[in-house]
């Protein structure tokens, strides 16, 4: 396995990490001993990074990784590096009511985090989403007290924008910032990414391939399961439906004269902008982990960027990344 390092002061982790989300929450009902199978299929083929948030299924993804981690060998186990995202408030109903970065709720998080994952420690802790009525400074003072404590190994960020991470950075040192980041959604590249890299913050990239929509795998005809946040999400709906996927149908073509799926040569883009970035691959059965693991064996020269470019042109997307009332919880849209 190919290994790359998250920032100045971050992990050496494997050049794909394994986003588990889709296992328990959001892409509609998805098969316990498979999520497991994958797991594990995972951590045999060299991936130590495992992408989680203490809110995905209301905790039923940490418990899913605890499970893994108990029945797959000894030595993947001790290689396994654990990424938590925490802060989303929930309604009992599933939906989202905001975020809470204060102090003791930190903590608090921390603490359950922990007993349902099982383990003494976490490897990288982030909230999900800037909290907008609590400081930066404040939410990542905690968490520096919890490495402090040694509960947790390293500080990360997600999706937020330039000024944070300096204000972040200048508290404590931020080993990655987790973003969306893949052929469709670019917006990191004008202030977020050169920002990171001025202050050593690696880069763990999700939604490579946009939730399937650039999958290659995903048709218009496709019905979504009522419990599928796609079914709300603005790119997978009428004409930017298939807008997007004309825009794939033109990666494809690139994709085909290289032998190479439309998944992989995606996931490979992602991977050649830059040794800071690790991209998650949110598979949740094993065909598919397979699939994205054939990534790491495409080369892309100048030729094919410049082709992927013409095909798949920055700002192309058609619809925004989420619905309205999520994209305002974006630190990093704003």
């Amino acid at each position: 396995m190919q290994t790359r390092t998250l920032g100045t002061t971050g992990p050496q982790t494997s050049a794909l990490g394994l986003g588990c989300m889709g296992m328990s929450a959001l892409y509609g009902d998805s098969d316990r001993t498979e999520s497991l199978a994958t797991v594990h299929a995972a951590l045999d083929a060299g991936i130590t990074l495992l992408d989680t948030g203490d809110f995905y299924g209301m905790g039923h993804n940490e418990l899913l990784i605890n499970e893994a981690l108990r029945t797959a060998p000894a030595a993947a186990r001790e290689q396994a590096q654990i990424s938590v995202k925490f802060g989303a408030l929930r309604t009992i109903e599933g939906g989202f009511t905001g975020y809470d970065g204060r102090p003791n709720a930190v903590k608090n998080f921390a603490a359950y985090s922990l007993t349902r994952l099982g383990t003494d420690h976490i490897d990288i802790y982030r909230i999900a989403r800037l909290d907008p009525d609590v400081p930066v400074e404040e939410t990542i003072g905690a968490i520096a007290e919890l490495v402090e404590a040694g509960h947790v190994r390293h500080i990360g960020l997600s999706e937020v924008g330039a000024e944070t991470l300096r204000r972040a950075a200048a508290v404590a040192p931020i080993s990655d910032l987790q973003i969306e980041y893949s052929l469709i959604s670019r917006g990191i590249e004008d202030t977020i990414l050169p920002t990171a890299r001025e202050l050593g913050i690696g880069i763990t990239a999700y939604g490579v391939l946009s939730r399937g929509l650039i999958s290659g795998h995903f048709d218009r005809d496709r019905k979504l399961a009522a419990n599928d946040f796609r079914g709300m999400s603005p790119r997978f709906q009428g004409e930017n439906l298939d807008r997007n996927l004309d825009l794939v149908d033109a990666l494809r073509k690139i994709a085909e004269q290289k032998g190479v799926s439309v998944a992989q040569i995606a996931i490979a883009w992602v991977l050649s902008r830059g040794e800071d970035i690790v991209p998650l691959v949110g598979a949740r059965r094993r065909d598919r982990l397979s699939e994205a693991l054939g990534a790491l064996d495409v080369a892309l020269d100048a030729e094919d960027l410049a082709a992927i470019e013409r095909a798949v042109p920055a700002g192309a997307a058609a619809g925004d990344r989420y619905p309205a009332e999520q994209m305002a919880h974006l630190d990093s849209e704003h």
